[in-house]
């Protein structure tokens, strides 16, 4: 955790805490924590289960620190990377403040929201806030529709919708998060807006790049680790970055290659893009795939690309 730095006092009154985002996968969980920070700190993708990690993003304000935790989509895993993914879901719930619990307005209320809502439900005291996301793709009839379905799932301090996209209500579902932390110091510096390490940001800036464009079933099968970033000897506006992308199969290999290699030197020059954006530099990225056979399911495997037990 990054020091606290030259941070001495707080008004009256300050709270700091945690929050965490849970729902289906694709809900729209990280955009939403994006919106709330105010610039990306998790990638997205219309992509299910495109979250693997639990992300923080730092919302900064005069009367309050808000620290979001964005986490995988919790759903029946078919994996070991599943199951450890819903084992990082149930321990997060267990360590925040207040739980957002994200439905999205386009979609009808289904048996996978249920089932959170019925975990949620054995939480323990812990707020949870429904909240309606997406509510830019319906209509206003719609989203009333799903605010009463939503509201059938159980009891909850607050149901709220809004729309990352636009904009919408995105203050108010702060303001609902912040109301239920505990009063205290903030927990960042006042310039943090996430504590994940760059190498972490820049490989999953990498897999974003990468999960556009492909086969419905390959971006599970999708890592990225990024081995060795540095400045360019004897230059102070340039940092080279040396990264994996890791496949299951030679198969899958082709198709994140493309014709003549056409399709990496998009995915290259798109996460280039993103990682010049995040550095405030130019960047070299020499980005070379793998296959790592079936790294879902094999625990070391898992260990190497950091998803550890």
């Amino acid at each position: 955790m990054t020091a606290l730095g030259d941070i001495t006092e707080t008004p009256a009154g300050f709270r700091s805490g945690f929050a965490c985002f849970v729902g289906r996968p694709n809900v729209g969980k990280s955009t939403l924590m994006n919106a709330l920070v105010g610039t990306k700190v998790a990638i997205t993708s219309s992509r299910p289960q495109t979250t693997r990690r639990a992300i923080r993003g730092i919302v900064h304000r005069p009367d309050a620190q808000l620290v979001v935790v964005d986490t995988p989509g919790l759903h029946k895993p078919r994996t070991l990377l599943g199951e450890r993914l819903d084992s990082l879901v149930r321990s997060t719930l267990t360590e925040v403040d207040v739980i957002g619990f994200c439905v999205p307005a386009d979609q009808p209320v289904g048996p996978g929201d249920t089932f959170i809502a019925r975990e949620l439900a054995n939480v323990g005291k812990t707020p949870v806030v429904a909240i309606v996301t997406k509510t830019d793709l319906v209509s206003r009839d719609r989203v009333a529709e799903q605010l009463v379905a939503v509201g059938g799932l159980g009891t909850f301090a607050d149901i709220v919708p809004c729309s990352a996209r636009d904009g919408f209500q995105v203050g108010l579902v702060a303001d609902l998060l912040i109301g239920r932390l505990p009063e205290g110091m903030p927990l960042y510096p006042a310039g943090d807006l996430t504590d994940e390490p760059e190498q972490v940001l820049i490989a999953e800036l990498i897999r974003e790049a990468a999960l556009e464009g492909v086969r419905d079933e390959l971006p599970h099968s999708i890592a990225v680790l990024v081995d060795e970033m540095e400045p360019r000897a004897g230059r102070d506006d340039l940092v080279d970055v040396y990264a994996h992308l890791y496949v299951e199969r030679p198969s899958q290999k082709g198709i994140v290659i493309g014709h003549q290699g056409a399709r990496l030197k998009e995915v290259g020059a798109a996460a280039r893009r993103q990682i010049e954006a995040l550095l405030g530099t130019r960047v070299y990225l020499d980005l070379r795939i793998k296959v790592l056979k079936d790294w879902q399911r094999d625990p070391k495997h898992l260990r190497r690309l950091g998803f550890d037990d």
